[in-house]
This record gives structure tokens, sequence and C-alpha cells, in this order.
């Protein structure tokens, strides 16, 4: 029996690997890919960057998906997930979305049942069919070495958007409507909701193996209150995911005040900021058979080789036989040096993953 175990292992390639990790199996080693892996640390998207604006990359499948492709071809990373952003949603619904120099804009800003009644129904969701098409160039190109990702943003973090028109420190325009109009917000969420199923099912359909959300601003509420307004609408995007066969990953990032109601969630793996204890959150996924991603800081990756080595046999030791996709608390930052990408990826790489209880 260890002999054919041993004979399973070898046979995995890179998307075998994060599969089998998605379905609590035993691989050979973890899976590893990184939040924002496409993007300016490397030379090869600054190159595209400089001949094209941001969004004229997002919206030309053939530019999302060469460099979706990127970190695959130079790093060795066992997935690919999309080169997109999560305000595709809101442009789809209407909003007029831009990209100066500081961060988006959204406008007009959503501020009553009015606005919201305003904005395009879920139904319109083919209107981001060129996300669809980039997945489907990328599917084919990868075709079964790697696995690929795709993602949106959560209702609740793409109201913060919507509600303040950009990003915020205090959040204090979505938090007012939340407390002065819950019935509008409630609304708000629910029909972002619609759109982030339709859309997360249209990823599936065009070859996502997995797909991923991203819940970037629910550390900024009480744990009350999001138990109370954003709980329901990330359950039913993920009872959803789960019903039509598709495989959820969910990031609510500064959450460990709310992890208590993340774990609610039937997602297919949990993803962990570096605030988090990932022993203490891996035992409780292994005991739901789910699986944990995470949580390196990400400049952790401008230390010495050997501090990053160290991190990661750590991390490994955490988990602790949990199923473990090895990857960052957030996103990669654009300062980080090569070499420190390098160490990682090389480090996970030398993990042996051996068979989990």
């Amino acid at each position: 029996m260890a002999g054919n175990f041993a004979i399973e292992h070898t046979q995995l390639n890179s998307r075998h690997r994060f599969l089998q990790t998605l379905a609590n199996q035993p691989t050979d080693r973890p899976p590893v890919w990184m939040m924002r892996q496409a993007g300016r640390y490397m030379p090869e998207y600054r190159a595209i960057r400089a001949k094209h604006s941001f969004l004229q990359m997002v919206h030309t499948p053939e530019l999302a998906c060469e460099v979706t492709l990127q970190p695959v071809r130079r790093l060795g990373v066992d997935a690919a997930i999309l080169f997109s952003d999560i305000l595709t949603i809101p442009e789809a619904m209407g909003l007029i979305v831009e990209f100066p120099e500081g961060g988006p804009r959204l406008s007009p800003v959503v501020q009553s049942q009015a606005d919201v009644d305003g904005l395009a129904p879920a139904s319109a969701v083919e209107r981001l069919d060129y996300v669809a098409q980039a997945l489907r160039l990328c599917r084919a190109e990868l075709n079964d070495t790697h696995a690929l990702i795709g993602f949106s943003g959560a209702p609740f973090t793409l109201a913060c958007y919507m509600v303040e028109g950009q990003g915020s420190k205090t959040f204090d325009s979505v938090k007012a409507l939340m407390y002065t109009q819950p019935i509008v917000f409630t609304l708000l969420l629910d029909k972002l909701a619609d759109w982030v199923i339709g859309y997360l099912r249209m990823q599936i359909d065009a070859g996502a193996d997995a797909v991923q959300l991203f819940d970037s601003w629910a550390g900024e509420l009480l744990a009350d209150d999001y138990e109370r307004y954003v709980l329901p609408s990330t359950l039913r995007i993920a009872e959803a995911i789960a019903q039509s066969g598709g495989k959820l990953m969910l990031f609510a990032r500064n959450a460990g005040h709310l992890q208590h109601h993340v774990r609610r969630v039937p997602a297919a793996v949990i993803g962990l900021d570096q605030r988090i204890d990932l022993g203490v959150e891996a035992k409780i996924a292994k005991g739901q058979h789910k699986a944990v991603q995470g949580n390196l800081d990400p400049i952790e990756l401008f230390a010495p080789v050997d501090h990053i080595r160290r991190r990661v046999a750590q991390m490994h030791a955490q988990v602790d036989g949990c199923a473990w996709i090895a990857n960052l608390g957030h996103g990669i930052t654009p300062r980080t040096p090569m070499v420190g990408v390098e160490a990682f990826l090389q480090a996970v790489h030398d993990l042996n993953g051996g068979p989990r209880p």
C-alpha cells in the first residue's frame, strides 16, 4: 500500500496536486501560488503595462491571459490566478470605474434605494464575457499541467467601493448606509450576491478549477454586524457554488475577530491573512474537512533566504497534516525582490507533504 501511495505521488503534476488538496487528499508536497502573483514585481508585467492601460489589460482577453501565465512560466507556481480586478462587477452593473494615480474611482456613488434599483440586474452578467474568454485562453494554454483560479470581490467589499466611490480608511459612508438604511444596504448586498454567483459560475464553466472570493474589507466590521448583514450573502454564494459542483476559496482579510463566523461558510478552502494563527485554524479546518491557505506576511519576502525557508518550515509544521495551500497572507507588493519570491517557492517545493491521517 505504501508503494502504491508513492507511485501516486510521483505522478502528480501541479494541477493534480492542487485539486487533490482541494479534495483533502494526500499530496507529495503542498501546492503553492501567491495572491497578486501577476503584477508589478515582475519585469515581464511591467513591459506589457508600459504599452497598455490597466483597464485595457483587464478588458482584452489576450493580454489578460498573457499576464496570467507569466508567473507560471517563470516561477513554477502550481496555480495561475486570472489577471483581472474585483471592480469588473460594479462596472458591469453600470458604474464608471477609473484607475487614476492613487487608486480606483467609481461614479456615481450608491446612496439610496433608487440607486440600487438602477443598477443592472445579474441577468446582465454576460457583459463580463471578456473574463470568460480570458479564462478559456488560459485553460487552453495550461492544458492539464497547472491549476487555474478565477475570483470575485465579495458583496461587502464591492459595496464599500460602490458607496464610498473609492478606497477608504474609515468606511464611514458604507457603514452609515448600513446603520441608517439597513434595508437599502441589504438590498445592495443581495443584488451583488446574485452577480457574484453568476460571475463565478461563468468562470467555472470557462475552465477555472476553483474560484476565490475576496472580502478584503470584512475586517472593518464588528462581528455582530458581519453576522447580521454580510454573512448571509457569503453563505448564499458558497452554497450556490457548492451546489453547482464548484470549489470556493474564501479569503476575508483582517478577520481574526470574525473567524468563528467565517468558519461557518461551506468553502473548500479558508484563506488566512498573516495576523491569524495558522496552527489554530488548520486544526479546526481539518476537523471540518476543509483546506487552509496562507499565510506568510508578504513583507517577509524581503527577508534573507534563510529566514524565508525557516518560516515555510514553521508553517508546514503548524498545519500539522491539514490540507494546505502555501500562499501569502495578502497580495505580493510591487517592490518585492525576486530572490525572496524564488526562495519562498523553492522552500515549498522542497517540502515533503507525506500522507495525512
